[in-house]
């Protein structure tokens, strides 16, 4: 499966919760999404991380919104007053990323009690990607049709990041521990742990591959070792896999 591709027929307004601005837009297809923009501080491997971690929780039965491919033409940058705003619409004229936009959903709290084997599962999602951001503080979760769904997973797979000026240790990220003192479900933790051996199971070679081919090939930037796109798919996909057959130091308890 790939993204599907949707031009963006016009930007409607931001999102100022975030540090990276995301903006809600309008499709071709006439839908609303909240775009991700690859001219964000972050940078693309923030949209990577997005991609992987919401194909995770769909092939291990996790609610999370559709994403899509967005084409930005730089002319819509045009006719938007806010100078920060124009200056990242400019920053990002080709492909980014567009969420689905869920009207009508509400933001996670303690009065909502989720299915605790799902929310057994997004536990058990975030402590294999390493996301650090799903704490009370920013639960990253939304209510919405009666079901709890994972959104912003940017924050996970920190070990890219370093990949630029070396490739990195597949093993270590293997062994590093996930802190879920502060994570928003650390009460499910038991139910991460029951679901553990048949999740582990579900993400084969080839669920894995499928995952990384949704990730568009302009968004893989070319780092030392692996110097195109085919090749640092298969970088995240030894990371990934030495996390999931190397032991288990990384699952809470």
């Amino acid at each position: 499966m790939t993204l599907a591709q949707v031009r963006v027929t016009r930007y409607v307004t931001p999102l100022r919760e975030g540090g990276s601005l995301p903006g809600i837009v309008e499709g071709d297809d006439l839908g609303t999404y909240v775009c991700k923009f690859r001219g964000a501080g972050q940078g693309l491997r923030v949209l990577v991380a997005e991609v992987i971690v919401a194909g995770l929780a769909r092939a291990l039965d996790v609610p999370t919104p559709v994403q899509v491919e967005l084409d930005l033409d730089p002319q819509i940058a045009r006719y938007e007053a806010d100078e920060e705003v124009q200056d990242l619409l400019n920053a990002s004229c080709g492909s980014n990323l567009g969420i689905d936009f869920l009207p009508g959903a509400f933001g996670y709290d303690a009065a909502y009690e989720p299915d605790p084997d799902l929310a057994g599962r997004i536990l058990w999602i975030d402590a294999l990607t390493a996301n650090v951001d799903r704490s009370w503080r920013n639960p990253n979760l939304l209510v919405w049709g009666g079901t709890v769904r994972a959104i912003d997973h940017g924050a996970s797979l920190y070990f890219h990041h370093s990949w630029p000026g070396a490739p990195g240790n597949p093993e270590r990220f293997a062994a590093q521990p996930y802190d879920v003192s502060e994570h928003v479900l650390r009460g499910f933790v038991a139910q991460a742990r029951d679901q553990d051996k048949a999740l582990a199971a579900r993400l084969t070679d080839d669920a894995l591959a499928g995952i990384l081919g949704d990730v568009p090939d302009q968004w893989l930037e070319p780092v030392p070792g692996a110097d195109d796109a085919p090749a640092v798919r298969d970088r995240y996909i030894e990371f990934l896999r030495a996390r999931l057959d190397l032991g288990r130091e990384w699952l809470p308890s």
